[in-house]
Formats: C-alpha cells, sequence, structure tokens
C-alpha cells in the first residue's frame, strides 16, 4: 500500500509541475520532430548566404505547427567560424512557415533577412593585413637596410561602416554596404629626435559586397605625399613631389577555407600629378583565423605585393608574421609581429627609392 501510494504521488508531482511549466511559458501539446520541421544543421557559409532562414542558437526551439517559440536562457556568445562543425542546436528553420504576425524572440537572429541598417557593426570586406597603404592604426619600426637607418612607419586613421543592406551579422555580414575610410601614413626618423621625413594622406569612400565566401569591392580613394618640415631644413637641395590621385579600385576576395582568404585589385586613376600614374594592381593571401575557445589570440600570417605603372610595374613586397587577437563580434584585430618590406618605396615622396626593412610592428584592423 505504502509503495502504490508513493507511486500515486511522484505521478501527481510529475503531472502539477507539467500544468504549471505549460501555464508559465505556453508551451503546445507536442512538439514536432527537427526532421519533420524542416530544420537543417547549419554549416558556416552556406546557410548564411541564404535568405531564407533564421539562425536558431542555443536555447531557442521553434515549433512549426503553432509558430511558438521557447526561449531558455541565453547561451554564452561563440563566435561562428568558417567550416567549424556546428552545435546541434545551430540550427536554421524555414522562414515560409511562419506566420508573419508572429514577433520574434529577443535571442533570435534574422542572419537570412536583408534590411536596410544605418551605422551596422562590421564590415563587409576587411583591409589587407599586409597592405601598408589600409586605413589603421598602426605602428612599426623599421631598420632599414640599404640607408642603414632606424624609421618609424604610422598609421593613424581609421574605417567605420555608413549604411547596409544586408544581414545582421557582425561577424561576417552579407550584401551591400557603404563605408567611409580614411589615414594619415607619416614616417619618422628614429636617430635624428623623431623627425617628420614625409608623410602620406588618404581618404576613401568603398561600396563593399558579401555573399558566401566571395566578397568584393568597388571604391574611391584620393592619395596625396608630403615632405615634412624638417626633412626639408635638413636636405634643402630635396626635390618636393606635388604627389596626388584620385582613383577608382575593384577589388575581390575569396576565402579558400575557413581563416585563408585570397584576395586580388586593380585602380585605375582618373587624375594624377607629381610624377603618378593611372594603373595599379595589388594581391596577396592572408591567414587570420577566429579563435572560438578562449585562448589567449591566434598566429597569423600575410603576403602582399602592390604594383604600380609610375615605377614601371615594379612596386613591393610586404610579408607579416606574427600573434593576434581578434574580435568575436566585428572581426576586428590585434596583431603584433615581424614585418619585411622590399621594393620601391610606399612613400610616395621617394616613389623611386628602393628600400628594404626588417621591422616590429603593432596593429589594429577594421
Amino acid at each position: 500500500m505504502m509503495r502504490l501510494l508513493g507511486m500515486v504521488g511522484i505521478w501527481l508531482s510529475f503531472l502539477l509541475g507539467e500544468l504549471a511549466w505549460g501555464q508559465v511559458f505556453e508551451l503546445p501539446e507536442k512538439l514536432v520532430p527537427a526532421q519533420e520541421s524542416n530544420i537543417m544543421q547549419a554549416s558556416y557559409f552556406e546557410p548564411m548566404s541564404s535568405s531564407s532562414g533564421i539562425r536558431l542558437t542555443d536555447g531557442i526551439r521553434a515549433e512549426r505547427s503553432t509558430n511558438t517559440f521557447y526561449v531558455d536562457p541565453p547561451p554564452p556568445i561563440v563566435a561562428p567560424e568558417v567550416g567549424f562543425t556546428p552545435l546541434e542546436s545551430d540550427a536554421w528553420i524555414n522562414r515560409d512557415s511562419w506566420d508573419s504576425n508572429v514577433s520574434m524572440p529577443v535571442y533570435c537572429d534574422p542572419y537570412g533577412a536583408y534590411v536596410w541598417q544605418w551605422l551596422p557593426s562590421g564590415f563587409m570586406y576587411h583591409s589587407y593585413l599586409a597592405g601598408t597603404r589600409e586605413s589603421r592604426f598602426a605602428s612599426v619600426v623599421n631598420y632599414a637596410e640599404e640607408q642603414d637607418t632606424w624609421l618609424w612607419e604610422i598609421a593613424l586613421g581609421g574605417r567605420a561602416p555608413i549604411l547596409r543592406y544586408g544581414t545582421t551579422d557582425a561577424l561576417r555580414p552579407e550584401g551591400f554596404q557603404l563605408d567611409i575610410e580614411g589615414a594619415a601614413f607619416p614616417r619618422l626618423d628614429v636617430e635624428n629626435d623623431l623627425d617628420l621625413v614625409a608623410v602620406d594622406f588618404r581618404f576613401g569612400v568603398p561600396l563593399t559586397y558579401r555573399k558566401g565566401k566571395l566578397e568584393a569591392k568597388f571604391a574611391y580613394y584620393h592619395l596625396s605625399s608630403h615632405l615634412g618640415d624638417e626633412f626639408i631644413e635638413d636636405n634643402p637641395m630635396m626635390p618636393r613631389l606635388n604627389y596626388a590621385r584620385d582613383g577608382l579600385v575593384l577589388g575581390v576576395g575569396y576565402y579558400v577555407w575557413e581563416p585563408l582568404r585570397v584576395y586580388a585589385e586593380t585602380g585605375w586613376a582618373f587624375f594624377t600629378t607629381g610624377g603618378a600614374e593611372p594603373w595599379e594592381v595589388q594581391f596577396g593571401a592572408e591567414y587570420s583565423p577566429i579563435d572560438r575557445y578562449g585562448r589567449p589570440g591566434a598566429p597569423y600570417f600575410a603576403i602582399n605585393s602592390r604594383l604600380r605603372e609610375e615605377v614601371d610595374w615594379a612596386g613591393n613586397l610586404v610579408v607579416q608574421a606574427g600573434w593576434q587577437f581578434r574580435g568575436f563580434t566585428n572581426g576586428a584585430r590585434l596583431r603584433m609581429g615581424f614585418q619585411y618590406y622590399r621594393g620601391k618605396s610606399d612613400q610616395m615622396q621617394f616613389i623611386n627609392t628602393r628600400e628594404e626593412f626588417y621591422g616590429l610592428g603593432l596593429y589594429y584592423d577594421y
């Protein structure tokens, strides 16, 4: 008798618990299994490139027949990674089965939907890591072997997203985006009281696009170059170049696999002066993983070559390697490492000067 009463008590407790849970959260009678509710597992690029899916993060389940969401406490934020095996709950559901009047829960991000966004987070087309004329913050101390001196190369600038028509993902957004960018690139003479040798200025407006593994940009930019006052005083016979160019750039990038990106771009200047010529070409590759395990950063490697018509299609080669910390939310990078530079100078006041540098740098990329 006692055993029977105990079993009845356990059954009544379970029933009351189920009723209380249903009253609080308004659960339907049953859940539809994943294979019946048109839910498919997500790989990195393919589901994110689909406009017909909505990503369901940990703690969110959707019931197809009743259009009901169950929201558990939010999971820890984990950055998605190209080619990484998704969690079981990292799933997508077909939006065609939804009632348009159903509101979306707070933790459900509409990655598949293209919407207009002012001042969004993240970039479609990131700066080239080994590109020496990209708008970023950077500080590189170089030993110039041929001049037997130390030079401090600095970049003071950045990029900002203005308008997007695309997904709301900040790490790997898709769609179209308009940005602005600008920077100054001063060169200081370390062995001569940090005198300003020269400085280049850049301003640009890139229109960028991404779909899956493919990304592209079409941009306008202005570049001008100036000698430093101290350098002119120390070298009065040095001719100053009134170098400037206004050009258009078309670039394409592709992620071969999760951390590896290859790219190429060509530029044509519709206005040139001071020795500038219209055409230029740039290409390279970079390895830059996103660490999702909370480890203290990850290694990176980048190589870039820029060829210019104004120096008879010579140009330069840049190789970088080191350690980086990469943001989970927007892909920004803080890097430190070694840099090797060889070729024609990127300081346009010295465009015909051959330079070879070895240096250590600190970079913040957008």
